[in-house]
């Protein structure tokens, strides 16, 4: 793979990975403030706290040289 590739996959990486962060967040706040969601808070809480780590993961990890 030459450099130019590896540059334009890490640059996709940091990007998918700060939207999904962005996306995990908004589902976090809006399962907190949501009241009427009764026994599926705990399952889209958990949801947003995955994609949330996956976006982090995605940020801070590097892809293979």
């Amino acid at each position: 793979m030459s450099e130019q590739d590896t540059f334009w996959i890490s640059v996709g990486e940091k990007f998918f990975g700060l939207i999904l962060l962005i996306i995990g967040a908004i589902l976090l706040y809006f399962t907190a403030t949501s009241i009427e969601l009764g026994g599926f808070i705990i399952f889209f809480g958990v949801l947003g706290v995955i994609i949330l780590v996956l976006g982090v993961a995605l940020l801070l990890f590097k892809p293979p040289e």
